[in-house]
């Protein structure tokens, strides 16, 4: 909880010594190193001032937006962290296929992986396979155990992206098998803003993002509203 806290409130530095704390304690618990990884993450994201408003609700930004320099030395740490978890979570799986914590951190990795190949490295059509993995993954999830509200997440997302497309782009993604469905895509954010755990902040801030695109500044203000005051 204190390492989650830590990142919402951009304090990277202070999130890795709690994740590596952790990691000591429970090293088998593969959560501990992807949170790790998404620490190494959005600090890189903070770096590269990646996560600014207008970036996403400005198309023509977002798609003409400058190719900064990354960090190799973060890149390997932030994959360091998510190869060590995927080797936990094929471990823990082996033996318990329904094993919830283990899917959880799996569905992280990769909605992780699929943020970095679009917004760094802006890989947007490798980022699909990603995204699309985490959503499998999230709805096997959530079919071992529907509380798991952080998990409506990785569906909300695919959903509210791929559904933004247009018409001729949706219906090609959908042969693929992605999820397009835009509506659905903000329903199921707000389950995780409202119910989830460690990413009802994020799922907030997504939904804030949503609003301005729809030009719904009352509904955006109340939200960032709420963030701003808590972090």
């Amino acid at each position: 909880d204190r390492g989650f806290r830590q990142m919402y409130n951009l304090d990277f530095s202070g999130a890795h010594s709690t994740f590596h704390l952790y990691q000591k304690i429970q090293p088998e618990d593969p959560l501990g190193y992807v949170a790790n990884g998404a620490a190494y993450l959005f600090a890189e994201f903070n770096r590269m001032q990646i996560l600014e408003s207008d970036l996403f609700t400005d198309d023509q930004k977002f798609d003409h937006r400058t190719q900064q320099q990354a960090d190799p030395a973060v890149k390997v740490a932030f994959e360091n962290e998510l190869a060590r978890s995927d080797e936990l979570v094929s471990k823990i799986l082996a033996a318990s296929p329904n094993n919830a914590n283990a899917l959880f951190s799996r569905v992280l990795a990769n909605g992780l992986r699929g943020d970095y190949t679009a917004m760094i490295e802006k890989r947007n059509l490798a980022s699909l396979s990603y995204m699309k993995t985490s959503r499998v993954t999230a709805q096997q999830l959530l079919a071992i155990d529907p509380s798991c509200y952080d998990a409506f997440l990785a569906v909300g997302v695919e959903n509210y992206l791929l559904g933004s497309t247009p018409a001729p782009v949706r219906w090609v993604l959908r042969i693929t098998g992605s999820q397009t469905d835009k509506e659905e895509g903000i329903q199921r954010l707000r389950l995780t803003a409202d119910k989830g755990y460690y990413l009802a902040p994020f799922a907030r801030l997504l939904l804030a993002v949503a609003a301005l695109r729809d030009k719904d500044k009352k509904t955006a203000r109340v939200l960032l509203s709420g963030l701003a005051t808590e972090f």
